[in-house]
């Protein structure tokens, strides 16, 4: 009974916040979803699971937007917030961020778990770092260390995006045609968080967690 206040406080704030995000799309378009997406591949705490989605709901229902535009922009964006962070590695270096990255979120243990998983899988580590929490916005700290052939860097980068991207789309054009959840249902609107949540947690504990430990 206590916590019932508390829930629905953060459901109106949670309503506000992505009627903001939606008027702020009419204004800002694919450049806001470009911007948002290289912040997300940099190392502020912007996730692309709120900046996709919405925008491709527009693109659904009203047509404010095309899909195709969606994941260009989305793809592009990640992409250059990905070339600031292997260029920054690349002229910084190892020791630099291991001793002031965890005053910009950069901790020598999230570095030292980008280099175990670069160095495992390579190029190919990049694309599928793309389609991962957590280790998507530090693959370009290991790569830029490294030296990773930038070319090579960024062509598993923009197809790794694209995918994700293309994705979530699909999230948010499925949960568009879900009236509950568009209406506000706090029931519906619990579902999709935590299916979300145990989705992206069971990739990052399969392909990221369980491969750091070995």
């Amino acid at each position: 009974m206590f916590l019932q206040p508390d829930v629905f406080q953060m459901h109106e704030m949670l309503t506000s916040l992505i009627q903001w995000y939606l008027a702020a799309l009419d204004q800002g378009g694919y450049w806001l979803i470009g911007l948002l997406m290289a912040m997300e591949s940099s190392i502020l705490p912007v996730p692309s699971e709120f900046v996709i989605p919405p925008a491709a709901y527009l693109a659904h229902s009203k047509g404010t937007f095309t899909l195709t535009g969606i994941v260009i922009a989305g793809t592009v964006g990640s992409w250059v917030g990905a070339s600031v962070m292997y260029w920054a590695s690349y002229l910084i270096g190892r020791p630099l961020l291991m001793k002031y990255g965890r005053y910009v979120m950069i901790t020598p243990e999230k570095i030292q778990q980008a280099e175990a998983w670069s160095s495992h899988y390579g190029m190919v580590g990049v694309f599928i770092s793309r389609l991962l929490p957590v280790i998507r916005h530090l693959i370009g700290i290991p790569a830029g260390v490294v030296r990773m052939h930038f070319g090579w860097y960024s062509l598993a980068t923009i197809i790794g995006s694209g995918i994700w991207c293309a994705v979530l789309c699909w999230v948010g054009v499925t949960a568009g045609q879900d009236e509950q959840l568009m209406q506000g249902n706090l029931h519906r609107i619990s579902l999709w968080v935590g299916g979300l949540l145990v989705f992206l947690g069971s990739l990052y504990y399969f392909f990221v967690h369980r491969q750091m430990r070995r």
